[in-house]
């Protein structure tokens, strides 16, 4: 069984930076993309960043875009979020994901993923 498990959640000032793990197992995830995607209390889930584990390929939303940086350490089976200029419009539960079958430009598509872990707060205070 695929386990994603997030860590690294917690409370930022507006500007200030955090770093979000992902520890995966239960598979070779050589050939999946793995997502990372945030949520607000009554909204949809709303894609983040991506990243293709065998090429290394990355997409990002552009609200995101030059201040969040994915990136996975293969030894560890392990994804992170590097989050900063942090803005409290980032606060949401962000989860990490998993979709088979990757390989090129990673999928930004919720409905893709199969595989999600249970979540951390991120809280922005501005």
């Amino acid at each position: 069984q695929v386990q994603l498990v997030e860590s690294g959640g917690g409370l930022a000032q507006a500007g200030g930076s955090l770093r979000l793990s992902c520890a995966a197992s239960g598979r070779t995830f050589s050939r999946y993309d793995m997502g990372w995607f945030r949520q607000a209390p009554g909204k949809e889930r709303e894609f983040v960043a991506a990243i293709s584990w065998s090429s290394g390929n990355t997409r990002y939303a552009d609200s995101v875009k030059g201040r969040f940086t994915i990136s996975r350490d293969i030894a560890k089976n392990t994804v992170y979020l590097q989050m900063n200029s942090l803005k409290p419009e980032d606060t949401d539960v962000y989860s990490c994901a998993a979709r088979a079958n990757g390989g090129g430009i990673p999928s930004s598509w919720v409905s893709e993923y199969v595989y999600w872990g249970q979540g951390t707060q991120v809280t922005v205070s501005s």
